[in-house]
């Protein structure tokens, strides 16, 4: 499946399609240490993330996929989804300034809908099992609990897969 990620409106929101150029947005958002309690490491940098970035934005034709998400203007988080054999794998981040609005439910079911459209045929989250706010937003975008865990974190798969 050979797609290009476009942009994406919501209701509030606008999904743009990741470029090198946003990382010192980004890092500014993601400068929060209480962003990674559930995920483990560090706040990386703008020179981290313009690297991470450039590989990102390299992949895309090879089934990567990354938007930031914006609300009036403003970078609230980002989306992203890693294609595999027509199923995503999908994830969500949203600034701990922005948390609480649906912002990322919101962000995350346009994201999916963009790649059902698109002939993406299934979705995927991994999700820490006491991260509340993560389960549910995967719920929002339709996905159940299973029974398996990687990495200490529950998969979370399209109803009836």
């Amino acid at each position: 499946m050979s797609l290009q990620p476009e942009p994406i409106t919501t209701q509030r929101l606008v999904l743009e399609p990741l470029r090198v150029e946003h990382a010192e947005e980004v890092a500014a958002l993601l400068d929060d240490v209480r962003l990674h309690e559930f995920t483990g490491g560090e706040p990386p940098t703008p020179d981290q993330l313009r690297d991470r970035y450039a590989r990102q934005v390299a992949g895309i034709g090879r089934g990567w996929f990354n938007w930031i998400v914006r609300h009036d203007g403003v970078v609230v988080g980002t989306v992203q989804a890693t294609l595999e054999a027509g199923v995503a794998e999908v994830a969500w981040v949203v600034g701990t300034a922005h948390q609480g609005r649906g912002y990322a439910g919101e962000a995350a079911v346009g994201m999916a809908r963009w790649l059902l459209a698109h002939g993406v045929r299934g979705l995927v989250a991994h999700v820490h099992p006491e991260h509340r706010a993560s389960a549910a937003v995967a719920r929002r975008v339709g996905l159940v609990a299973s029974d398996v865990v990687v990495d200490g974190e529950v998969r979370w798969v399209s109803a009836g897969r």
